[in-house]
């Protein structure tokens, strides 16, 4: 079946690599699974073969179609644009934490990964195939250039390992670009830092809002007032030529906490 350019399809056929993901999802023998964008069914059809309980998301209908024909009752087609689907309720009734695994379309990942994000709580882990930037920048620690609001917005909701990276021949078509597969473990660390998800979240994009600039600068464009923003600084050990990309995720819990009610608010 002919793959779709504005739906961002580039199908994975390297046999060696659909073993890879379906390994690094762990055991799935008593697990319910959620596949993200199965296209024709490459990984479908081990991760079927494995997993206790498939549900397959699906946004094209001839691709939904195929997979009815192909699967019958082993597997769950859902026809869905996977940014609607209810992953909290799937859990619910699954009775169980959900596996997540997905070759997600280069267009819409990061909305996915927010998604993803969202419904925490219901998830376990998920093993993700993204564009190779992508996962450079999920996957960044604190100092590197890549490092920014995604890999900071991403490591607040659990530890994240890069896998291993497809050239584009791996795929059909073959996109311009490599794509790289990493493992997400849902393991939130809003309460251990202490800090509030949402208004914490909503600091730490202000504080990358322009990465050429110190995080001091970021702060006072935020609203923060000079004088304020060098005090918690320093209360907080940070240097006040710091630049957001050299903050790990504690340093900006600390930055959180001295900053106390002065915390830029949007």
């Amino acid at each position: 079946m002919p793959a779709k350019s504005k739906l961002g399809q580039n199908f994975l056929r390297d046999e060696s690599a659909i073993a890879r993901i379906v390994a690094a999802t762990g055991p799935i023998g008593d697990r319910t699974v959620i596949e993200i964008g199965p296209g024709p069914g490459a990984i479908t059809e081990p991760l079927a073969a494995h997993a206790a309980h498939l549900r397959a998301i699906e946004f094209d209908h001839q691709l939904a179609l195929h997979l009815r024909v192909h699967f019958g009752e082993r597997v769950e087609i859902v026809e869905q644009d996977v940014l609607q689907f209810d992953f909290t309720a799937a859990a619910e009734l699954a009775g169980q934490k959900l596996v997540i695994v997905g070759n997600l379309p280069y267009y819409i990942t990061s909305p996915i990964l927010l998604k993803l994000a969202e419904h925490h709580a219901a998830l376990d882990r998920a093993v993700l195939m993204v564009q190779r930037e992508v996962a450079d920048r999920v996957t960044a620690q604190p100092g590197s250039h890549d490092y920014g609001v995604l890999s900071a917005t991403t490591q607040m909701y659990g530890p994240v390992q890069r896998l291993f990276t497809l050239p584009p021949e791996a795929f059909e078509p073959q996109p311009e670009v490599h794509s790289t597969v990493f493992r997400w473990y849902f393991s939130p660390r809003f309460e251990e830092l202490g800090v509030e998800e949402k208004p914490f979240l909503e600091f730490i994009r202000k504080a990358f809002a322009q990465k050429r600039k110190t995080l001091a600068n970021n702060l006072r464009a935020a609203g923060l007032d000079a004088a304020a923003a060098t005090a918690a600084l320093e209360k907080a050990g940070i240097d006040s030529h710091a630049r957001s990309e050299a903050l790990s995720l504690d340093a900006f819990a600390a930055l959180w906490h001295a900053l106390g009610e002065t915390v830029p608010s949007s």
